[in-house]
């Protein structure tokens, strides 16, 4: 290795040794080295630790080294497969030979230049320790990477041949040595030693193996790569036979075999993995399109995100779905879902799962427990159309919750609803946040191939266990199929590439660009003009850092957006066409006077009998409708749409409808009349009290339904014989928080956390291993001193006289347990008044509290 990949070595303890655990590897370290550990593994900073001993401790736990490990790329995870097939301490040419082959440098010397910088990584996250000469795995590490029969590894490697042979009879081993040609033994770990010392010399090896049948080669090359484990009958064939008889295959088993570690590495040129991958696999880049498209393309469809959030919760305004006992939207109601908005279910699922998570809807809590708007909905409804956006993208960002899985099963076979539980998953935001950062790497305009983003999240976090390494069962590959999906579908990218305001969403900003946004039309710059961007990490940001971003994406995009419109073109054949987005009192008012027949880059609006009464339901006469369309139409209003107006009114109201069980009353008896003699008012069942009144046996709203069914006009009414004027956007929820990702384990520490963690874990490893005078009872590492209250007193008193600095054991409130260095000041009404060395500050502790003191060594005071 050169000089500078030297210095990625092991820093040798006080005195120039070599550390012999990991606990005084970690004390080696500086300050800046602990952060950064306690920063990549934020688990061992919760609780923080009392010293350096309980850091390696915990660092060194089943659950701590497995998240580490799921933490690597494939060629470090490698790295740390080869070590555990290697020899414990093994040297670093070891380690070499297993990830190059036997050539070492020169046979793979794109391995060799990657190598020093994988295990700096792996010392830094306290996965290996030792110097160069004598590298240790740490032994949980070992325990979960190495082969066993149970969980084979990936290196594909079988055990040693003293692995094997542990189980074997002296005299079988003894046979085998002899077929070898090496001279017997004494014993049977001497032969076994003999054996293992032939299977690593390559030329003796390459000798023996020369003088093997074809047949038996072949055996061999099926098993060299793994699995190392085989079938065989009890009378083998000659080619097995002759494997069996030199050692080359063992038996594990009754009826099974395996292949010895040292022949395999032999017969793979000494190396671990067949394919090492020591850099990244590149993202390529599919298709190329000049950035003002992506960017025209992506606000095209953002505007279309922010018109089908709106018009979902619309349809849900006045009280949406049910929701279902177990929690979640029903499969029909889904269905309806996506009818209405005019796409297929699992994008319906997308939209759904996406306002709940901005926290634009929710239950209403009631005991008929029904899905509606929230507050919140309508004051994003105030926002500028740009912010809306940026609201629902960083709420998309932070989501752990992944509207993929809608219709899919849980573990427990139970299905997946929209809204439901079972959809969280902790990777979400991190998966879409690389993938963006990814696209965000490709030149402005161009847009990634598929495979080759899901090649690259794999190789950064490779499948382990029995995941097949297909993007058919990892879930980070199905997550990142969504995001790319989904992101298309948000407005974050345009065909395929990473937008303008999708850059800024994630940090970056152009090297030239303004602290603030356009302020005006005159500031907006030409599509055309584009500037290098320079990224920042969007998990290094802060809350307003990203806030800032959000607010700089909606600046961005603000321009693409087409400008709100304030009229309609009326037509003859009572439709409306809106020429772009209408702006709000326009869009709202005539979203109650007509439906909306087709979408697009014009809205296509009907007025049928039913949509005008719906408006006169609202509280509007004839003549508002009338001046309203003659305000807002380009052309004139078409006479057959002015009589549809005028027909409505006339008839409307005629008949009231109020409750008895509920009742019918109008001022024109033949129009009760016309009703009892029709069938269809059967159902309704309805009798005369007098003249003008008929009373019903159903509810109001019933019998509301069906007068319309049967063409007439009715209008609800109050107790006082007022009509009751049915407002649209009538029913929210209460206030409602938006729903809280579920965290990928411990939260990451701040600056802040991490250097008063440092501090502390400094301070109890002082205490801890400060050397102390010999007390009369023994104290091991990482007991607390034990001495009587007299004995206490007495050493706290003669201390203050003196001046001496002791070692306390001090129990808090709480419970916990810590060892302290101080130095008292003051001993008084049963407080020692003392400067504490490991806090760095003057503290008052109660004596009862004090577990026990000792003095320092002399050399310490």
């Amino acid at each position: 290795m050169t000089p500078e990949e030297r210095s990625l070595t092991e820093v040798p303890v006080a005195g120039g040794a070599a550390p012999r655990s990991l606990a005084e590897s970690l004390r080696a370290r500086d300050d800046v080295s602990l952060s950064a550990l306690l920063r990549d593994r934020p688990d061992l900073v919760t609780p923080v630790p009392t010293d350096i001993t309980q850091l390696a401790s915990r660092a060194a736990t089943r659950a701590s080294v497995v998240r580490a490990l799921e933490r690597l790329d494939r060629f470090a995870l490698g790295t740390a497969e080869a070590l555990a097939v290697a020899g414990d301490p093994a040297s670093y040419d070891e380690l070499l030979g297993l990830m190059a082959g036997d050539g070492g440098a020169e046979a793979d010397p794109v391995v060799a230049e990657a190598l020093p910088r994988t295990l700096a990584t792996l010392r830094d996250q306290a996965l290996v320790w030792g110097a160069d000469d004598r590298l240790r795995l740490v032994r949980t590490a070992r325990e979960v990477l190495a082969p066993s029969p149970q969980h084979p590894s990936p290196t594909g490697l079988g055990p040693t041949a003293a692995e094997a042979a542990a189980g074997m009879s002296p005299g079988r081993i003894q046979e085998i040595i002899s077929a070898t040609g090496l001279p017997s033994t004494p014993d049977a770990v001497s032969a076994v030693a003999r054996l293992t010392e032939l299977f690593t010399d390559r030329a003796r090896m390459a000798r023996l193996l020369e003088a093997a049948p074809a047949e038996s080669l072949e055996v061999l090359s099926r098993l060299v790569w793994g699995p190392p484990y085989g079938q065989v009958t009890p009378d083998p064939a000659p080619r097995l036979r002759w494997l069996l008889d030199r050692g080359l295959l063992l038996p594990t088993a009754p009826g099974t075999v395996v292949l010895p570690r040292e022949v395999a590495l032999h017969l793979r040129s000494g190396r671990a993995h067949r394919h090492t991958e020591p850099l990244p696999p590149a993202v390529e880049a599919a298709a190329t399109h000049p950035p003002g498209i992506v960017d025209a393309t992506a606000a095209g469809q953002a505007y279309t995100a922010l018109a089908t959030v709106e018009e979902l919760l619309k349809d849900w305004d006045e009280g949406g779905p049910a929701v279902l006992r177990a929690g979640g939207l029903s499969v029909r109601d889904l269905k309806r879902t996506a009818v209405a908005l005019d796409v297929p279910e699992p994008v319906a699922a997308f939209w759904v799962e996406l306002a709940y998570g901005a926290g634009l809807l929710a239950s209403d809590g009631e005991a008929d427990e029904r899905y509606a708007a929230t507050p919140a909905y309508d004051e994003w409804l105030e926002l500028p159309v740009a912010e809306r956006w940026a609201a629902l993208a960083t709420a998309w960002l932070a989501a752990t919750r992944v509207p993929g899985l809608v219709g899919g099963r849980d573990a427990k076979d139970r299905a997946l609803s929209a809204l439901g539980p079972g959809l969280d998953r902790s990777a979400a935001p991190e998966v879409r946040l690389r993938v963006l950062t990814l696209l965000a790497g490709l030149p402005e305009g161009a847009s990634a191939a598929p495979e080759s983003v899901l090649a690259r999240l794999r190789w950064e976090r490779p499948p382990r266990g029995t995941q097949a390494r297909t993007a058919d069962v990892d879930p980070r590959s199905r997550l990142a199929q969504w995001v790319l999906s989904e992101a298309e579908l948000l407005g974050v990218t345009g065909r395929g590439a990473l937008s303008a305001h999708g850059r800024a969403l994630l940090g970056e900003r152009p090297d030239h660009a303004p602290a603030a946004g356009p302020s005006g039309p005159g500031d907006k710059l030409p599509v055309h003009h584009r500037r290098h961007h320079r990224p920042v990490p969007r998990e290094a940001l802060t809350a307003a850092e990203r806030a800032a971003a959000a607010t700089h994406a909606a600046r961005l995009l603000a321009p693409q957006l087409p400008e709100p419109v304030d009229h309609v073109l009326l037509q003859a054949d009572l439709t409306a066409v809106a020429p772009g987005p209408l702006k709000r009192p326009l869009a709202d008012m005539l979203g109650v006077l007509a439906d909306v027949e087709s979408k697009g880059g014009a809205t296509v609006y009907r007025f049928t009998p039913a949509s005008v009464r719906r408006a006169l339901d609202a509280g509007r006469a004839a003549a508002d409708l009338h001046a309203f369309l003659t305000a807002h139409s380009r052309t004139p209003v078409p006479q057959p749409l002015a009589y549809l107006i005028d027909d409505v009114a006339r008839k409307h109201g005629h008949l009231r409808v109020g409750a008895a069980s509920a009742y019918l009353r109008s001022d024109d008896d033949t129009v009760l009349n016309e009703i009892i003699a029709d069938k269809r008012s059967a159902s309704l069942r309805l009798r005369r009290l007098a003249p003008t009144v008929l009373a019903a046996q159903t509810d109001p709203a019933t019998l509301l339904e069906g007068l319309r069914a049967m063409g007439f006009a009715p209008a609800a009414e109050s107790a006082e014989g007022d009509v009751l004027i049915t407002r649209a956007h009538a029913h929210r929820t209460p206030p409602r928080t938006v729903p809280e990702p579920v965290p990928d384990g411990p939260p990451a520490p701040d600056t802040t956390m991490l250097a008063a963690a440092v501090r502390a874990i400094r301070a109890g490893d002082l205490a801890s291993t400060t050397p102390r005078k010999p007390t009369g009872a023994p104290v091991t590492g990482g007991e607390l001193p034990r001495t009587t209250s007299a004995e206490t007193l007495a050493t706290m008193q003669a201390a203050v006289l003196t001046g001496a600095t002791l070692w306390i054991g001090y129990v808090n409130a709480e419970g916990s347990a810590s060892q302290r260095v101080i130095a008292p000041i003051r001993v008084e009404g049963g407080f020692v008044t003392a400067y504490d060395h490991t806090a760095d500050e003057v503290r008052t502790y109660p004596l009862h509290r004090v577990t026990g003191v000792a003095e320092l060594a002399d050399d310490q005071v």
